[in-house]
C-alpha cells in the first residue's frame, strides 16, 4: 500500500527507532481489518496520542479513505473516549470505592446513534482506551466486543495498532523536542 502520509511519518521515524517505522508498516499496510475499522482506528489513536506529527500526517489520510459519517464518528469516538478515560480511570484509581456508586452525570448521547456500526464504534473506544490506559474502559468495550462476537485477533489488531501509533508519536515528539535543546545549545 503506497501512501503519501503514512510514507512521511514512517521516514520521518529515527533508525534507532527502526522497529517502530517497521510496526507501523505493518499494523497499517497489512492489518486484517476492514478499510472502514482501520482508518478508524487509525484516526483515533493518532488523536489520543496529542502528537501534532502522527495527526498531521495520517489525519488527512483518515479522511480521505473514511466515509464522512465513519470520520465524524472517529472523531467523536475519540472525544468521548478522552472524558470517560480520565472520569472512569480516575474512579478507579481512587481508594474510596463508593465513588463508583455516585451517578457519573456525564453526557454520552452519541452511543445512541454513533453513525457507524456499534461494532466499529466499540473497537475505536477500545483503542483510545488502550492509548489512554483506562482498565476500566477496556474491560467494557472488550466484553461489549466479545458479546457481538468480535474475536480476540480482531480486539488484539486495534490495541496493536495503538500502541505503535502513540510509540511514533512519542518518539518523533521527543526529537522534535531534543532537536530544539540542540539548537539552543
Amino acid at each position: 500500500m503506497t501512501s503519501t502520509g503514512l510514507d512521511a511519518l514512517k521516514s520521518a521515524i529515527p533508525d534507532y527507532a527502526k522497529d517502530l517505522r517497521l510496526n507501523l508498516g505493518s499494523v497499517v499496510g497489512d492489518s486484517p481489518l476492514s478499510p472502514q475499522r482501520l482508518w478508524g482506528t487509525v484516526l483515533v489513536c493518532a488523536i489520543a496520542s496529542r502528537s501534532r506529527a502522527v495527526l498531521l500526517a495520517l489525519g488527512p489520510e483518515a479522511r480521505a479513505r473514511l466515509s464522512p459519517g465513519a470520520y465524524t464518528a472517529a472523531r467523536s469516538a475519540a472525544a468521548t473516549m478522552a472524558m470517560n478515560n480520565v472520569f472512569h480511570r480516575t474512579r478507579h484509581l481512587l481508594s474510596d470505592p463508593e465513588y463508583g456508586k455516585l451517578r457519573a452525570g456525564l453526557r454520552v448521547n452519541v452511543l445512541g446513534d454513533p453513525g457507524v456500526e456499534r461494532i466499529d464504534y466499540e473497537l475505536w473506544s477500545l483503542a483510545v482506551s488502550a492509548v489512554n490506559g483506562c482498565g476500566l474502559c477496556l474491560d467494557s468495550h472488550e466484553r461489549v466486543l466479545r458479546g457481538a462476537g468480535v474475536d480476540r485477533e480482531t480486539i488484539q489488531e486495534a490495541f496493536k495498532i495503538a500502541s505503535v501509533i502513540q510509540a511514533v508519536g512519542t518518539t518523533l515528539d521527543a526529537e522534535a523536542v531534543l532537536a530544539e535543546a540542540a539548537g539552543a545549545g
